[in-house]
């Protein structure tokens, strides 16, 4: 570029743009100015005509909508047939690229997906679907776009039951409408993994299927990374350092990730999860005071009036509102782990840990099922519930510093 770093305009072009990770990504991997610029399609013609920039990244839906509007393709971007990446030329002209494929590649290559000689299943229709499906041909393995309308589409999964590999190139299950999935991965006997392009939430419903079921899981976090920085080296016109997208990755993730409690009742989740909140400088929400606050009354009277029915339902909702963002420490009551759906939404954007302790001594004053259930009915019933959801347990005894330190300890 002709630009100095600093004065290079750079920014992402996309229709709703407000929880975008480019910013940060892009301060991270260089000097230059990088705005958010939400364009209605309409617009957009103009919007690119006027060139007010220098470089653009083009995300969701106008990866392929730009392409009349530029005067050249890369021969990558060509053969795709979308553009991820926009760079004004010193004659002013504006060439399109495509880093999506060297951020998929990345990805597939960090976490150890191998494509040669498999099937794999590409969901989706738009140009990151095209990009996904040109690369895995490119590493000698079979690509079959899965469409609504296409010859291969969600009626006929079955004649590709032999899949190896899904990746989800569609948006479903991506905030904000966490909780649907594309597919059921029953069909899939021989599946291997998942890689899924959505990264936020963290962890989707098809991702998290897959952990279910014992397979690969990855989402999309190291590849929006990756495609960044070989952006960010064409915005500058030089080489970055690839252990960037690494530590970028790591940092990112940290910041996006909660942190949940979960255990028996008494055993200190609110105490620890004050003390992990400050330490980590995340903000604290203590699930059982939300709700109480929301109801305008307090647990027991929840109970005496609504019954565990009325309770678990306030319950649910509230879980699904404060995990659906992330970033948080969050403390739940005992019981959240008893309605299935809870399990999804503890772990969309969390680690979730199980602060485990004898039952016996367990303080119950104030906690209706403890008044009706002795501490070890209540363990015993929900201590499978407990390692179901929990992605790490921790045990605890009265002491809360050495308490803390285990939990720092397993959350390195």
């Amino acid at each position: 570029m002709k630009n100095t770093q600093t004065q290079l305009r750079c920014g992402l072009l996309g229709a709703h743009l407000s929880h975008s990770f480019s910013p940060d990504i892009h301060a991270a991997l260089g000097n230059y100015e990088y705005k958010l610029f939400e364009v209605a399609e309409d617009a957009l013609e103009d919007f690119l005509k006027a060139k007010s920039f220098d470089a653009l990244n083009v995300t969701i839906p106008y990866k392929t909508t730009v392409i009349p509007y530029l005067d050249a393709l890369s021969p990558r971007a060509a053969r795709i047939g979308a553009v991820n990446t926009i760079l004004k030329l010193g004659d002013g002209t504006l060439l399109g690229e495509n880093t999506d494929y060297d951020g998929l590649a990345y990805a597939l290559s960090a976490h150890n997906i191998a494509v040669k000689g498999k099937k794999v299943l590409i969901l989706g229709s738009g140009g990151a679907a095209r990009t996904a499906a040109l690369l895995v041909e490119d590493l000698d393995g079979r690509a079959i776009i899965i469409s609504r309308h296409g010859t291969d589409n969600y009626e006929n999964l079955s004649k590709h039951s032999d899949a190896v590999l899904i990746i989800n190139a569609t948006p479903v299950g991506m905030y904000p409408k966490n909780g649907e999935s594309p597919l059921s991965l029953d069909t899939f006997p021989l599946l291997e993994g998942v890689y899924d392009l959505i990264y936020n939430p963290l962890r989707t419903r098809l991702l998290q299927a897959a952990e279910e079921r014992g397979l690969v899981a990855e989402n999309g976090l190291s590849m929006l990374v990756a495609q960044a920085h070989r952006a960010a080296e064409l915005f500058l016109d030089t080489t970055l350092p690839t252990a960037r997208i690494a530590d970028i990755t790591a940092t990112l993730r940290a910041r996006k990730e909660s942190i949940v409690l979960i255990g028996m009742p008494g055993v200190g989740k609110t105490t620890l999860g004050k003390m992990l909140a400050d330490d980590l400088g995340k903000p604290f929400i203590d699930l059982d005071a939300e709700i109480a606050k929301e109801a305008g009354m307090d647990i027991p009277t929840i109970f005496e009036r609504e019954g565990e029915a009325g309770f678990r339902a306030r319950e649910s909702a509230l879980l699904a509102k404060h995990t659906r963002v992330g970033g948080v420490v969050l403390a739940t009551g005992g019981g959240v782990i008893c309605r299935a759906e809870n399990t999804y939404h503890l772990k969309e954007n969390a680690r979730v840990l199980f602060l485990d302790a004898p039952p016996q001594g367990l303080p119950t004053a104030g906690r209706p099922l403890s008044l009706s259930k002795t501490p070890e009915a209540l363990y015993a019933e929900r201590l499978p519930l407990y390692h179901a959801a929990a992605d790490l347990t921790v045990p605890v005894t009265r002491d809360k510093a050495k308490n803390l330190a285990r939990i720092k300890e397993v959350l390195l």
